[in-house]
């Protein structure tokens, strides 16, 4: 447990990849699970971006999420994401929206 804040490591998130026995990841190493983690919050980053709102990876444990305004908040993994964002940016938030998705794209194209 963190002295600071009383985080306790909890357990892994399935996009978090672990390898585990008897259970196929291609993340088995290390760098490569860290290298996925930081692709997860860039994708993260690009939706959040439209609510003000950005993540970071906080010592490949937790995340942290954040207002424009300095407001943060931990979250254990991607799972509670949205559900953060809503409550920090007192808007509903949708990744699936098709226009959001369609912005990603144009971006992705132009």
């Amino acid at each position: 447990m963190c002295s600071l804040c009383g985080v306790i490591g909890g357990n892994d998130h399935w996009a978090d990849a672990v390898a585990r026995p008897g259970v196929y990841t291609r993340n088995g190493e290390p760098v490569d699970r860290r290298r996925e983690r930081m692709n997860r919050v860039s994708a993260a980053n690009r939706i959040l971006k439209a609510y003000g709102l950005t993540v970071s990876d906080w010592q490949g444990a937790s995340y942290l999420l954040s207002s424009l305004t300095g407001k943060t908040e931990i979250i254990e993994d991607l799972g509670h994401l949205w559900r953060a964002a809503e409550a920090l940016s007192g808007r509903f938030c949708d990744p699936l929206d098709p226009l959001m998705i369609a912005r990603m794209e144009a971006e992705n194209h132009g």
